[in-house]
């Protein structure tokens, strides 16, 4: 009898095993390419939209910033005015809009090509991230360094209602040519760039059905990932509402090119900071000076409540409705938009899990999802510019700052997954579900 060997020859191994990680690290290279691209594209239209396209030689320069800060990067503020002024500069932001968009099409591409695998080995799978993450982090490299920039600071002098200061010093600041610019910290921007890729790819593992997981993560597919995909929805149901809203807002109440600016730069951040409200969270902050937040003038109106007392004035469901009494319809949209995220994630989850497990489960995931987002809506940003050590020239210097309430709001977020995910699934008990055998009609 002639034995037939069912093995490949051990020459052809290498060669596969070379074959499958060239392939890895071309689909790594086109999910990164495909991600940085729509994010720079995301941005460059948004940054047109506020007029940044006129910026004097630097509008590359602050596209590149602007991803940077959308993939987690610091972008340090800095200036100079010679020997007889000082300035100061600070912004803490991310453009959520060019986050989302880069993250959803990141993720995207990553779990393409799994799609047809039937089971996803460990090994392949961190070989997998891994590419993604390196390359990521190189594009991020190259991005921080031409995010550079420096724009000279123009002073009038002798105009009508002027600051006496800028009157007195105006044509002295002329002669050194005051500057404020940015550079990227390049330190901190890798590792928070490596923590905001991870978290993209973890979380797309998370959201995907159909993408298989490794043998030992297989247990975690029912718990987790109908809880997580309903969460994912619920985020993007709030960006559509606002995006509806937006649209409605650029074509009847004018400076269209303005509301553009802020759909395709901050959009999520103040959708999901109407997420976060609406279930009872709060936010502090104030305004002061003639900057202020390209958002709702509804905010802007409680950010500046306070006018020059140093005291931070409160953004909640209250105090937005003293300006607005339309915000209470918050309190109700996030009701109705939550429990169809419950029941969605009851929907798609086996027909024996219990209802105090679709309880746990949708706690869990809202307070975990808000505790991500939330502290992605800090605002803090910062100019000043002195005279002498005299103080801050009033028609130069402006504050605006929006800090959440962290953890006020994950206990919230909490409560309301607890209860709203047990309706939710009473409500999945009158739908089929996977799992479930349908009764036989009597014979």
């Amino acid at each position: 009898m002639v034995r037939v060997s069912s093995r490949l020859p051990t020459s052809t191994r290498p060669a596969a095993s070379n074959g499958l990680v060239a392939r890895i690290a071309v689909q790594a290279l086109a999910a990164v390419v495909a991600g940085y691209l729509a994010m720079a594209v995301t941005a460059g239209l948004g940054l047109w939209a506020a007029g940044a396209a006129d910026l004097p030689g630097g509008f590359t320069a602050v596209l590149a910033a602007v991803v940077v800060m959308a993939a987690g990067g610091k972008v340090e503020l800095s200036g100079d005015a010679g020997s007889l002024a000082g300035t100061q500069a600070e912004l803490t932001a991310m453009p959520l809009t060019v986050t989302l968009v880069g993250a959803l099409v990141t993720g995207f591409c990553f779990l393409r090509p799994l799609r047809h695998h039937a089971v996803a080995g460990t090994r392949e799978l961190l070989v997998r991230a891994a590419s993604v993450v390196v390359l990521w982090l190189a594009g991020l490299l190259g991005l921080s360094a031409l995010a550079r920039h420096d724009f000279p600071i123009t002073i009038g002098v002798g105009d009508e209602g002027q600051n006496p200061l800028t009157d007195l010093f105006g044509e002295l600041l002329d002669a050194v040519n005051p500057t404020v610019g940015f550079r990227t910290d390049v330190g901190p921007t890798l590792f928070y760039g490596l923590l905001w890729i991870l978290g993209v790819l973890a979380v797309a593992l998370l959201v995907s059905r159909r993408t298989p997981l490794p043998p030992r993560l297989v247990r975690y597919h029912e718990p987790v990932r109908p809880a997580a995909f309903a969460m994912l929805l619920l985020l993007l149901a709030y960006v559509a509402v606002g995006l509806v809203i937006g649209i409605v807002v650029a074509a009847t109440k004018g400076h269209a090119a303005e509301t553009l600016a802020v759909l395709l730069l901050g959009l999520p951040n103040v959708s999901w900071l109407a997420l976060g409200v609406g279930i009872g969270g709060s936010w502090q902050g104030k305004v002061e000076g003639p900057f202020g937040l390209p958002m709702p003038q509804v905010l802007d109106g409680v950010l500046r409540g306070g006018g020059d007392s140093p005291d931070l004035s409160t953004v909640d469901l209250s105090s937005l409705a003293e300006q607005d009494a339309r915000a209470w319809w918050l309190l109700p949209i996030a009701a109705v938009l939550l429990l169809a995220a419950a029941f969605l994630a009851a929907v798609r989850s086996p027909a024996r899990v219990r209802l105090w497990q679709h309880s746990l489960h949708l706690g869990i995931a809202f307070a975990l999802t808000m505790l991500v987002v939330t502290p992605l809506t800090l605002v803090e940003a910062r100019f000043g510019l002195s005279i002498l050590g005299i103080g801050d020239l009033d028609s130069l210097g402006g504050e605006v700052v929006l800090r959440p309430d962290v953890w006020k709001t994950v206990g919230l977020a909490l409560l309301w997954g607890l209860v709203l995910g047990f309706l939710g699934g009473l409500l999945a008990t009158r739908v089929h579900r996977k799992g479930e055998v349908a009764a036989q009609p009597p014979k």
